[in-house]
């Protein structure tokens, strides 16, 4: 019964995605136009801000009973760079605990058994011993900088936890590493590492200037292509039945430094790789980060990420591609 409704029988699953036109939503709406053995016969409906307004609790419910769903990939969430998250701590909060709280309960109010909520290991304690696991989340507080966010964020594995308890269902959360691909906000101040480099490097081709970068460029992150977590998001929604949280990303071997980020961006965008110019001025943050996918691998384990550098070609070529509409 995991893959069906009360009193839907055995129709075809409808996966409501919320959050649906941003970078996860587009990579998932991929998978279903390119992966179809993934999908079955499934019906994807792709949720914006548009269709409903996710704070509101009878504006989440009405949507939901709309598209009866069986299935709910939940992405939705209010978000922010590093600088919008300090300034908007309240915000944060509020908003995405409403989100989550209504999210959930629309989707219990339409008997939807397998809700797949997506966080971020910036919710992780601040202080932690690597890699970090899956069971970690509540051993100690978030960053300061972002605890708004992060404490609302930490709710909804929680809240999860409880319909299953009290209601019998399957949630879960899923936690990504550094996420990247076409349809990213590619802003230079308020978007991630990734994007923004893949920006500064358009910039500074069109000028004729050096692109500054930001530290040592030694530090090593975890990135993971859009289209890769889809496919593990849509896996973990049709197909995997654990109630465990689950880390996404690829092996630690595949570290990335932010020098060899910035080296494979400028390749892709046939920008000269010795105009990198790495400012040590400038702080470093934290060395490593390492996030432990070993749960993830007792499930899949011969799932392939697609290399980095043929991602981040695809990525480049789809921003300067779309450069003109796309959110910057």
């Amino acid at each position: 019964a995991g893959n069906r409704n009360e009193g839907r029988g055995s129709m075809a699953p409808v996966v409501i995605v919320t959050g649906g036109t941003g970078l996860v939503g587009k990579g998932i709406e991929w998978v279903v136009e390119n992966k179809k053995e993934m999908i079955g016969d499934a019906k994807f409906v792709f949720l914006s801000s548009k269709d409903a307004d996710l704070r509101d609790e009878a504006s989440t419910l009405a949507c939901f009973k709309k598209h009866n769903p069986t299935h709910v990939i939940h992405l939705a969430a209010r978000v922010g760079g590093l600088f919008k998250n300090m300034r908007s701590k309240v915000e944060m909060m509020v908003e995405n605990i409403a989100i989550n709280n209504n999210v959930l309960h629309a989707a219990n109010e339409c008997g939807v058994d397998r809700v797949v909520s997506m966080t971020s290991t910036c919710v992780f304690p601040d202080k932690v011993t690597y890699p970090i696991s899956e069971d970690m989340l509540h051993d100690g507080p978030p960053h300061p900088s972002n605890e708004g966010y992060a404490y609302a964020k930490r709710m909804v594995e929680v809240l999860s936890r409880c319909y299953n308890d009290q209601h019998g269902r399957n949630y879960i959360t899923v936690v990504p590493t550094n996420v990247f691909g076409p349809h990213d906000n590619f802003n230079v101040d308020d978007g991630h590492v990734a994007p923004g480099l893949m920006h500064k490097c358009y910039n500074a081709k069109k000028s004729g200037d050096t692109l500054p970068v930001w530290g040592t460029g030694k530090p090593l992150r975890q990135f993971i292509y859009s289209r890769d977590l889809a496919q593990l998001v849509v896996w973990s929604t049709l197909t995997y039945m654990g109630k465990d949280s689950l880390m996404l990303c690829p092996d630690e071997a595949d570290e990335i430094s932010i020098a060899e980020l910035a080296k494979t961006v400028a390749i892709s965008m046939d920008f000269p790789v010795e105009k990198l110019v790495f400012d040590d001025t400038k702080s470093d943050g934290q060395f490593k980060k390492t996030v432990s996918n070993k749960r993830l691998r007792g499930h899949l384990p011969d799932f392939k990420f697609t290399p980095f550098s043929e991602a981040m070609a695809v990525t480049c070529k789809w921003f300067q591609d779309n450069y003109d509409t796309c959110r910057k």
